[in-house]
């Protein structure tokens, strides 16, 4: 144990608590995850049978319980997001049930939760005094009971010990399947011909990806999305179409087929709403959040999405024109639109191709996104070369504030590599704790194109833009100030969570931001002024399908999850229940798909996401809604980044969020700055 604690940097006077990742075998994280669930539940038994009456140091001990099988597991899932094999795979698979067991024996103690229940008592009593963040955890504790079935009787906590069990089983084949899908459906092609509009840089990494797999010719790997980022670009419709479906095929096809995967959860997710007292899955996930209910959910929902799809009809009859002028008498397709979406924004839009050479990834890193974090919030970075990160590719960034304290550090995992999730992701290693005495550990994980040749990578916009948001993620978790971990940085409610990431990404957009990081990678000179009014002209163009593609997926998530066990498709069902679906809500578009369709989408199958995508609207209304109270109260600086800071970032879950969101903004939130920006007024 003691080994296992120092690998994990749990034991001694550590400036950081970053595993020893250069020292540490797969099997490691398997005894240190497996020892750490024995630890603590060990200690909340004896927890539970103390018969003492209960004080505030209940709260304490119980957070500190979990704190080995936490950093393990935290740093086994980053390890194996951004490095997935075979052998951690099967780790996962393996430990998946019994962790499952493991949270259902902690919720599902009636002894454990009346030892609480206990603590509530005395406080309402008068008999102890609790603080805010006392009483706010102990609040969050008893909710977090009775959301787990700790009233159920018996035989129903048996039936859900079983359910959760096989849905943790479920989620990590379906993660697998996805990754190993995205990898089998890459295309390859022979002729360089074909692909045609690719940059020369592009065209040497799809060269590199098709050697590294033992292939000829060029093989152009699909991202996680519907839509590929190739297909703004290739000249060559027949490339487009391919590649197109391609992608809309993954998860339905030989080994890496999901389908039967996603109806067992679908079944079970429904089996335990229904255990729990809820109509279904998507009430519960509902009612974790601070949108509540599914009725809210859709008064938000459902008139922008329609709205959003009404605009993505108007932009499709400008691009059918524009296909019209090459192809007479062919109809607009699918894969037609990124490609004909390019043109018809090309006099208001910046060419990609431009646009590449100004934004080599260590620019826009240090002098656009760490420059926005110093500009609001006062941080500094300064590089670790001592500090060994996951993969050989990370590079670690100390962390200061304004008055020089260390507040944490952020690893930088940059480059795509077939092992990888695909996307872009924030994970963290340790939380900032006032109990634990800890300062804040994240990761921010990225897929650019790794240099080759001497070059630099560089970025398209969108992954520019990313790159913030993650950034966003980050730095609510470096800047929490909580005393309990479980409630520390990111760990808020998931319509809440991506918020703070949101209004970061926003900051990408400001000109002088863009004047310090835009920098030709060649030269050094800044983008020209006429090449960041078109970046500024083409924030909204292509709106409709924008907000096409991203609502469909969110209603998509909410209609899986509403449907009646017996209404639900067979296998071969899938694609047909998925079409009419999103027809009857009244969004469908056949030359829009979603963001994610069914078979890929991650997000509710395998990750939290579960009947929560819509959180992505919710944070962006508070997103838009926080934007427009900057602007009003004098733009990005240090005072409204400390106001920012200290009223949301810094509290984590130790609060009402909501109320602390209000006494910043001085209302709730309101989608009128949402509707304005998107253009869906």
């Amino acid at each position: 144990m003691t080994d296992l604690r120092a690998l994990f940097a749990l034991d001694g006077d550590l400036e950081f608590r970053v595993p020893d990742f250069a020292a540490l075998a797969d099997d490691d994280y398997r005894a240190a995850i497996e020892a750490g669930m024995a630890e603590q539940a060990a200690c909340l038994a004896a927890l539970a049978a103390d018969d003492a009456p209960p004080t505030a140091q209940l709260l304490a001990d119980f957070e500190r319980s979990g704190t080995l099988l936490r950093r393990a597991w935290f740093a086994f899932g980053t390890l194996r997001s951004a490095d997935a094999t075979a052998a951690r795979d099967a780790i996962a698979e393996a430990l998946s049930a019994k962790l499952a067991a493991h949270d259902d024996a902690i919720w599902l103690d009636g002894r454990l939760r009346d030892r609480f229940a206990a603590l509530a008592k005395r406080a309402a009593d008068g008999e102890i005094a609790l603080d805010e963040q006392d009483a706010w955890l102990l609040a969050e504790v008893l909710r977090r009971f009775r959301r787990a079935g700790v009233e159920l009787d018996d035989a129903r906590q048996g039936r859900l010990r079983e359910v959760n069990q096989r849905l943790a089983v479920l989620a990590s084949q379906f993660e697998q399947l996805v990754i190993a899908g995205r990898k089998a459906g890459a295309l390859v092609v022979e002729d360089a011909a074909a692909l045609d509009g690719l940059s020369e840089d592009q065209l040497q990494a799809c060269r590199a990806a098709a050697e590294a797999a033992g292939q000829s010719g060029y093989r152009l790997e699909l991202v996680n999305t519907t839509g590929q980022p190739a297909l703004a670009v290739l000249t060559n419709r027949e490339t487009r179409r391919r590649l197109y479906e391609a992608s809309i095929g993954r998860g339905s096809r030989g080994q890496t087929d999901v389908r039967p995967l996603l109806l067992e959860t679908l079944r079970l997710r429904a089996e335990k709403a229904k255990l729990l007292g809820f109509d279904n899955f998507a009430a519960y996930a509902a009612d974790d959040g601070v949108v509540k209910t599914t009725a809210a959910i859709d008064a938000l929902l459902v008139p922008i999405a329609e709205a959003a799809r009404r605009n993505a009809e108007r932009e499709a009859a400008e691009l059918q024109a524009l296909l019209d002028a090459d192809l007479p008498g062919e109809s607009l397709q699918p894969w037609d639109w990124q490609f004909y979406a390019e043109r018809a924004q090309a006099a208001d839009a910046f060419d990609e191709a431009e646009l590449r050479p100004y934004l080599p990834f260590e620019s826009v890193l240090e002098n656009g996104v760490f420059a926005a974090a110093n500009q609001l919030y006062s941080l500094t970075f300064a590089r670790r070369e001592d500090v060994t990160g996951y993969t050989d590719d990370c590079r670690a960034y100390e962390v200061r504030d304004e008055d020089g304290a260390k507040l944490g550090l952020v690893l930088f995992d940059p480059y795509a590599r077939p092992t990888k999730g695909g996307g872009a992701w924030m994970t963290q290693l340790a939380e900032p704790s006032d109990l634990l005495a800890t300062r804040a550990v994240v990761t921010n994980n990225c897929n650019q194109v790794k240099p080759v040749a001497g070059r630099p990578s560089l970025m398209a916009w969108d992954e520019v833009v990313t790159l913030f948001h993650e950034f966003g993620h980050d730095i609510h978790g470096l800047l929490g100030r909580v005393r309990y971990p479980s409630v520390a940085g990111t760990a808020t409610p998931r319509d809440f969570v991506e918020y703070p990431s949101q209004f970061n990404e926003q900051l990408a957009w400001r000109p002088e931001l863009i004047q310090r990081y835009a920098r030709h990678w060649r030269t050094g000179q800044p983008m020209p002024s006429d090449l960041v009014a078109k970046l500024a002209a083409s924030r909204h163009c292509g709106e409709g399908y924008a907000a096409c593609e991203l609502y469909q997926a969110m209603l998509l998530d909410q209609l899986w999850h509403r449907a009646p066990v017996d209404a639900l498709p067979d296998a071969d069902g899938v694609d047909a229940w998925e079409r009419a679906a999103l027809e009857d809500a009244g969004v469908a578009f056949e030359l829009v798909p979603p963001r994610y369709k069914t078979c890929y989408f991650t997000h509710i199958w395998s990750h939290d996401y579960a009947a929560a995508y819509y959180s992505y609207l919710v944070s962006e209304v508070m997103d838009a809604d926080t934007a427009a109270w900057l602007e009003a109260s004098g733009g990005p600086t240090r005072a409204n980044g400390r106001a920012f800071a200290e009223a949301v970032l810094a509290r984590g879950y130790s609060v009402d969020i909501m109320a602390a969101y209000r006494a910043l903004l001085g209302h709730d939130p309101d989608p009128a700055a949402l509707l304005r920006r998107r253009g869906l007024e």
